[in-house]
């Protein structure tokens, strides 16, 4: 692993975890749907980045999920904060014209 990679990886890590941290400050202080859905996608988006860089050192594979759910798990967590991006701004362009 080069230096690049592990800029890279301290990078996700570091911002996954702020943007994470600040979510779930903003969780307990709102009640909002589409804010509620947004904090859910950027937690999974930082369950993600945990998972993958897992994998990359060879931690998490088949010692935490059967490898048969493998390519599963890894698809939804990496489809699931777009869903819930997707369904925060659903919400918000509904309320915004079905006055």
């Amino acid at each position: 692993m080069d230096s690049g990679q592990v800029i890279f990886i301290l990078c996700r890590l570091f911002l996954g975890a702020l943007a994470s941290f600040l979510a779930i400050m903003l969780w307990s202080k709102t009640r909002d749907t589409a804010w509620i859905f947004v904090i859910i996608g950027i937690i999974t988006a930082y369950t993600e980045t945990i998972f993958s860089i897992l994998n990359l050192f060879g931690i998490g594979g088949g010692n935490i999920i059967p490898e048969s759910l493998q390519l599963f798990v890894q698809i939804l967590l990496v489809c699931m904060p777009t869903i819930f991006f997707i369904a925060a701004l659903a919400i918000m362009v509904i309320r915004k014209y079905h006055h």
